[in-house]
């Protein structure tokens, strides 16, 4: 079951609004990641969109890095967000690979 009901969707959220974000960066042998964490409760659903603004971030090999920004969150419509759960769903099946031929022995 999905928590999205109509009425709740098109006239209490903003389509489009600035939040603060945080910004982890890491740069190391072990680890090359960026995530994005959003203040607040915030849920990202299908569809939407995230923009963080500010300067391109560079960090130099082996270190992790934190940053603060502000970030617009885009809020997808419901056709938007159908076609997002569907189209996602097939290139999901596309990443799975069945074999149905017999084992061979050695």
């Amino acid at each position: 079951m999905t928590d999205f009901t109509l009425t709740d969707r098109t006239m209490a959220e903003p389509k489009q609004f600035d939040v603060g974000c945080t910004i982890e960066v890491s740069h190391t042998f072990e680890s090359l990641h960026a995530h994005v964490t959003l203040d607040g409760d915030i849920k990202i659903r299908p569809g939407d969109e995230v923009i963080v603004h500010g300067e391109p971030i560079k960090v130099p090999y082996g270190e992790v890095q934190t940053f603060r920004r502000i970030a617009t969150v885009k809020r997808a419509g419901w056709l938007e967000q159908l076609w997002t759960k569907i189209s996602g769903r097939a290139e999901f099946m596309e990443l799975l690979e069945f074999s149905f031929s017999e084992r061979s022995k050695l």
